[in-house]
C-alpha cells in the first residue's frame, strides 16, 4: 500500500486567519495556491502559480537614453582613471632609475615600465615600445614608490646590471646598447 502525505488545507478565509508553524505549508482550496508559514505571520506567504506570474516584456537596450547611461555609470563606476607617462629616461647601469611625477599624491593602481626603441634593434623599429625586458638575471623589474611634497616617486632597482630585451621575433634575451633605448614609466591613478 502506498503512503500519502496530506498537508493542512482550507479556504482563503481560513488560511488568512491561520498562523502556521515555522516551515509549515498549507493549501488554499479557493485559489489553488500554497502558503508557507514562518510561525509569526498571520496567513503565511502566498506562493504564486506559474500562470499567475506576468510575462516579461522584452527590454530594448537601444531605448536607454545617453543621459540615463551617464547616470547609471556615474552611480556604479569608479572615478575615472588618469594615465600619466613619464618623460623618456636614460637607460643606464646605475643602482636605480627614478622619475618624480610632480603634483601626484596618490598611490597608483598600476605602474608599468617599458622601453622605447631609439635605434632599430632586436627586431624593433624606432618608436616601438616593449615591456618584455629585464635587468641582469631578472625579468619583470620591481618598482618602489614613495610620496612626498614633490610628488610621486617611482624608482626601479638596476643594481648596476645590464639591460636586455626579448627579441621581437624570437623572444630570446638580447643585450642592448643603452643609447638605443629609453625607459618610460606609465602610472594609472
Amino acid at each position: 500500500m502506498s503512503r500519502v502525505l496530506q498537508i493542512r488545507r482550507g479556504t482563503t478565509a481560513q488560511n488568512d486567519n491561520f498562523t502556521g508553524l515555522s516551515g509549515e505549508i498549507t493549501y488554499d482550496t479557493d485559489t489553488k495556491t500554497i502558503r508557507v508559514h514562518d510561525g509569526t505571520t498571520l496567513g503565511g506567504v502566498v506562493l504564486a502559480r506559474a500562470d499567475q506570474i506576468p510575462a516579461v516584456t522584452p527590454f530594448d537596450i537601444d531605448s536607454v537614453t545617453d543621459a540615463k547611461w551617464a547616470e547609471i555609470i556615474a552611480r556604479v563606476a569608479p572615478a575615472p582613471i588618469t594615465v600619466t607617462t613619464s618623460d623618456a629616461l636614460t637607460v643606464s647601469n646605475t643602482s636605480y632609475i627614478e622619475n618624480v611625477f610632480s603634483g601626484i599624491s596618490t598611490t597608483p593602481y598600476i605602474i608599468r615600465a617599458f622601453l622605447v626603441c631609439q635605434t632599430a634593434a632586436a627586431g624593433y623599429a624606432v618608436g616601438e615600445e616593449t615591456s618584455a625586458f629585464g635587468i641582469g638575471d631578472y625579468a619583470c623589474p620591481v618598482f618602489n614608490t614613495s610620496i612626498d611634497s614633490s610628488g610621486l616617486h617611482v624608482s626601479m632597482a638596476v643594481g648596476n646590471a645590464a639591460f636586455w630585451v626579448a627579441h621581437k621575433a624570437s623572444g630570446a634575451p638580447t643585450d642592448i646598447v643603452n643609447n638605443e633605448w629609453k625607459l618610460k614609466f606609465r602610472i594609472y591613478c
